[in-house]
């Protein structure tokens, strides 16, 4: 087994898992879930007495959150004028402290492997590929899926700091190790294993009571927009998107109370106006359309005017970067002629607009 660091490819588990035992700390409803290997995504190793410290100066979350406990980060690197260049998950190995894997898309590793190492100067930090050595997985209940039933408010847009992040949870057997998704918890699970093991030894490590439905139906790309989840370089292409518009805030990805990093002077402007006028969020089509659409595709209301611009379709669901405001407000939504309706995602946070309804009624 390949080393790194002096450690193995999985820290051996101090606390044995038999195989067949429910994760208590992983909850799910009866109805089934789809485990997919994601293709499009891989991983970089990042260790050395230096790492957390470079981390900490290039992306826009807390690697202290590490220190507190935390078992991953949903996080983002930006470029000097703010804007994305890769959307990242950052987990660290249970009972391992040297190193970190860093989830990305897996046409930009090269790209990140390599931004990596000119911010690394002289620290003591080594960063190694893992394409083909690991899988990436995703559990994921389709049905997990829900409309807001909070009344309708019109104050959306408004930015939603991440607090400490939460998830503490993760799981090590065999060669396997399982972490929730620390963005959403209707994701799911975020499972890294070696190359070597396959879908059936996965889930005779999960719930016992089951049931799976057979991998991609349906996918996990369609379920992501069906959130409103934008993810890798096909949503958000490098030195792009910004920060806030593609929800880093409301997936707990960005700090407000960091010190500096690469890009925080633009995201952190833009934070004291307060509000963020345009957002992905999802598409839904009334028909499935018969042909692709260009990114940056305009998305037109009843008016003709442009009032949001296409990031993606997986069948009936797609993504659309967003006037917030005039999209919801609008009484029909086209796309090169196509009818499409827009979706206010369920799970952006009401906590700042509450607040702000109560105090202008206080007035």
């Amino acid at each position: 087994m390949r080393r790194f660091l002096g450690k193995s490819l999985f820290t051996p588990n101090r606390f044995l898992i038999k195989p067949q035992i429910k994760f208590q700390s992983f909850s799910y409803s009866q109805d089934k879930k789809i485990l997919e290997h994601l293709t499009n995504r891989s991983l970089l190793r990042i260790g050395g007495e230096d790492s957390l410290s470079l981390l900490q100066g290039l992306i826009t979350n807390d690697m202290h959150h590490f220190l507190n406990g935390a078992a991953n980060i949903y996080t983002l690197f930006l470029n000097i004028k703010g804007r994305v260049l890769y959307d990242t998950i950052i987990y660290k190995p249970p009972e391992e402290n040297s190193f970190f894997y860093i989830e990305c898309d897996s046409q930009i590793l090269d790209q990140l492997q390599r931004h990596l190492k000119v911010y690394r100067l002289r620290r003591k930090v080594e960063i190694e590929s893992l394409e083909g050595e690991m899988k990436i997985w995703a559990l994921f209940n389709p049905s997990d899926f829900k409309k807001s039933e909070e009344p309708d408010l019109k104050l959306d847009g408004r930015i939603f700091p991440c607090g400490n992040n939460t998830q503490t949870s993760s799981k090590s057997v065999d060669k396997i190790i399982i972490y929730e998704d620390p963005r959403l918890g209707n994701l799911g699970l975020r499972i890294l294993t070696e190359s070597s093991v396959e879908r059936e030894e996965i889930v005779k490590h999960l719930e016992s009571e089951g049931p799976y439905l057979e991998e991609k139906n349906p996918s996990y790309k369609e379920f992501r927009y069906k959130l409103g989840l934008g993810e890798g370089m096909e949503d958000l292409p490098p030195g792009k998107p910004l920060p806030l518009e593609v929800n880093g805030d409301y997936l707990q990805g960005i700090s407000f109370h960091k010190g500096c990093y690469i890009g925080q002077e633009l995201t952190a402007r833009t934070h004291h106006t307060g509000v963020v006028r345009k957002r992905l969020m999802p598409l839904m089509f009334d028909e499935l359309p018969r042909e692709d659409f260009k990114y940056d595709e305009m998305i037109t209301n009843e008016a003709g005017k442009a009032v949001g611009k296409f990031r993606g379709r997986e069948n009936k669901f797609g993504l659309g970067l967003m006037r917030i405001s005039e999209a919801l407000n609008s009484q029909k939504l086209e796309i090169c002629g196509s009818r499409v309706t827009v979706l206010k995602p369920f799970w952006w946070p009401q906590e700042s607009q509450k607040e702000e309804l109560s105090a202008k009624g206080n007035k």
